[in-house]
Order: C-alpha cells, then sequence, then structure tokens
C-alpha cells in the first residue's frame, strides 16, 4: 500500500512541539520525501538548543510515521545553525525591503527552504499561470515573454509577469526596471509595474549582475514565496519566465501552483528542437498541458535590400509541432529592435512596427483559444 503526502503531513500535524503548535505549524519540516515506503525528511531547528529540546519530538514523529500501514522506514535528519540566528537575514537570504525613509519595515526573506502543501494551489487572484519554457538557453524564451506579455496587455489582458529564471533574471533589465526595488511590509511583497504588466523578479531585490549561489532547496522556497507573497492583484494570466532545462524550477511550479499549460519555444535547429522534445516530455511527465510551440529567430530580412534568410533554419518548429499533434503559436523573426529595445527597457511589442505585430498576433492566438 502506497503511502501518500497528504497522509504524511496530516500525521505530523499532529506531533506536538514544546511552546505549542506542531511540526508543520511551525514550519519545521524540510524536503519531506516519499519513495515507496521509505520516508525521509528535515527537522530544522532554530538553534542547537532548540535542537535538544526537539529530540523528544524526532522521536515521536518516527514512532508515528512507521505505525502507518505501508511505511517501512523514516529517516529524520536533525539540523540547526552552529550558533543561534542574529535578527534580520542569514547570509545568502535575498531581503526585500521599503525604499521609503524613516525606519525599514520587517523584512521578507527570499531563499528559504519551501514550506510543505499537500499539492498545487491556485495563487490568489490570479485565473491563469502560463510557464513559458525551453529544452535550452540562448533560443530568447526571456525576450518572447517579456515582449508577449506586454502583447497581452495591449490587447486588454490584465497580465503579470513572474521572473523565475532566478539564476539569470534579465525581465528587470528588459521591462526597464533596473535599479528599482519592491517594498515590503514583512508579510507581502508589492510588485512593480512597467508597460502595462505587474512584475516581480529576483533581479529587482539584488544588485545587477549579483550572483545566485542557491542549492536546489532555496531555489524552491524563493518560487513558492514569489508566487504566494507577493500581492498579484487580479490578473487573467500570470506568465512565467521558466529557466532553460529541465530542473528544479520548473519541478517546484507544476507541484506548487496550479499551471494553466506551458508553452515552448525553440529556433528552428535541430540542436535547439532536441532540447525542445525535452521540455515537452518534462511538462508531460508533471502532467502539465503543453498549449503549443513557438518558433522564435525565425526569418531575417535585411534591413538594406530586403532579402529574407533563415539563420537558423525555418518550418522546423511547426514540423515538430505537426509531428507531435500539438499547436503551432507561431513565428517570430530575428531582428535587431528586438535586441536593442530589450536593452533599453521598451520591450518591442510596446511600440508599433511588424515586429510588434508578430507578437500582438501570437497574444491574439492565446486569447481566441483562451489560454490567456
Amino acid at each position: 500500500m502506497a503511502i501518500s503526502r497528504e497522509r504524511v503531513l496530516s500525521e505530523l500535524q499532529q506531533v506536538a512541539i514544546p511552546g505549542g503548535g506542531n511540526l508543520i505549524s511551525a514550519d519545521l519540516v524540510r524536503a519531506l520525501v516519499i519513495e515507496g515506503g521509505v520516508v525521509r525528511f528535515v527537522i530544522e531547528a532554530a538553534d542547537a538548543d532548540a535542537a535538544r529540546a526537539l529530540g523528544p519530538v524526532e522521536a515521536d514523529a518516527e514512532r508515528r510515521l512507521k505505525s502507518l500501514p505501508g511505511v517501512e522506514q523514516v529517516q529524520i535528519v536533525m539540523t540547526a545553525p552552529a550558533a543561534p540566528r542574529r535578527a534580520g537575514a542569514p547570509q545568502g537570504d535575498v531581503v526585500a525591503r521599503s525604499g521609503q525613509g524613516g525606519e525599514a519595515p520587517p523584512s521578507l526573506k527570499i531563499g528559504r527552504h519551501p514550506t510543505p502543501q499537500a499539492g498545487p494551489e491556485p495563487v490568489s487572484g490570479v485565473k491563469r499561470i502560463l510557464a513559458i519554457g525551453s529544452g535550452k538557453g540562448g533560443v530568447g524564451k526571456s525576450t518572447l515573454t517579456s515582449n508577449l506579455a506586454v502583447a497581452l496587455a495591449r490587447a486588454g489582458r490584465r497580465v503579470g509577469l513572474l521572473d523565475a529564471d532566478i539564476y539569470g533574471p534579465s525581465q528587470p533589465r528588459m521591462l526597464g526596471l533596473t535599479g528599482q526595488r519592491p517594498s515590503s511590509d514583512g508579510q507581502m511583497i508589492e510588485p512593480l509595474h512597467a508597460h502595462g504588466v505587474t512584475v516581480m523578479s529576483l533581479g529587482l531585490m539584488m544588485k545587477e549582475g549579483e550572483a545566485v549561489v542557491w542549492r536546489g532547496p532555496m531555489l524552491m522556497g524563493a518560487l513558492q514565496q514569489m508566487l504566494n507573497q507577493v500581492k498579484w492583484g487580479e490578473l487573467d494570466v500570470l506568465l512565467v519566465d521558466l529557466p532553460p532545462g529541465t530542473g528544479d524550477v520548473q519541478l517546484s511550479l507544476c507541484q506548487k501552483a496550479q499551471v494553466t499549460g506551458a508553452v515552448i519555444v525553440s529556433t528552428p535547429q535541430d540542436v535547439a528542437l532536441i532540447d525542445a522534445r525535452r521540455a515537452i516530455d518534462m511538462f508531460n511527465k508533471l502532467k502539465t498541458p503543453v498549449l503549443g510551440l513557438v518558433e522564435n529567430m525565425s526569418t531575417y530580412v535585411c534591413p538594406n535590400c530586403g532579402h529574407e534568410a533563415h539563420l537558423f533554419g525555418h518550418g522546423g518548429v511547426a514540423e515538430e509541432a505537426r509531428e507531435l499533434g500539438l499547436p503551432f503559436l507561431g513565428e517570430i523573426p530575428l531582428n535587431l529592435e528586438v535586441r536593442l529595445a530589450g536593452d533599453e527597457g521598451v520591450p518591442v511589442a510596446a511600440t508599433d512596427g511588424p515586429v510588434s505585430q508578430a507578437f500582438a498576433r501570437l497574444a491574439e492566438r492565446l486569447v481566441g483559444g483562451g489560454m490567456a
């Protein structure tokens, strides 16, 4: 008999801790994993003294879980910093603070371990969540996401953009928000706004060029916080700009949030399509519908002579979509204006012209298909 995550969490809620509450309500459980009949998790204490006081709690949790049908083994690790945590943010955390004068309000630390939850949950006020993914880097996924968000806003949709490319957050630069900071009341983050889009990015909480050096659990916790501790307001659609590949952030998003579906971005050449297939397979395994494919950098038109060239091939993504039985959502040309506009913080979709119209057509397809 397989043991469910919900049953384990329910049992841990019965484990009382000194001072009142339980393991779950006190947010002490980290990295819960259930593999067959083996249950593993971490109890994260505030300091060494608290860890010693939690010794009987650990024993009680192990006893309760071993009594459940289907549980063959329970592995619990107790962790604590070497010294008591001082007030403020531990090293490695990113802190959102108000930019106003006077005393700063309580901080909100981004980059903690994820909190347990029973399954995917909706984001308050958000009707649809679209994951924008790619199998590899360099295909223009982030540029497409920012321009699609602006195109959807110009089409009358209430749009949010979550930059979940945590190791390489580029949306602040492309949306003209470099140097601006979101404010926090210690519980919730107030996002920023640009070109009709509500925006949240880890890049808004860091110096430009500063590296994030985090392991998987901190990435997962940061994503969970940016989904649920941001005042998104009422949105028709939230676009999530995912990092390239098939890693922790993609897995966490589909496990923590009720994702409407994924849009896959690829260039036409074979090497990009191979990785795009991996991204599609990942979303299929996570039971997240793939809403369609977009061919980026599809055609280059010389601005001097008008000659049309296909530097990365042409039509490969449309053919891939046909073979997989998925919608082909459209082509975006390779154009210098896209790069210049992104560097200047004014996405080309916020202007008028042939390239802007390509993003507008993509937005219309998503809106017309009930996807955005």
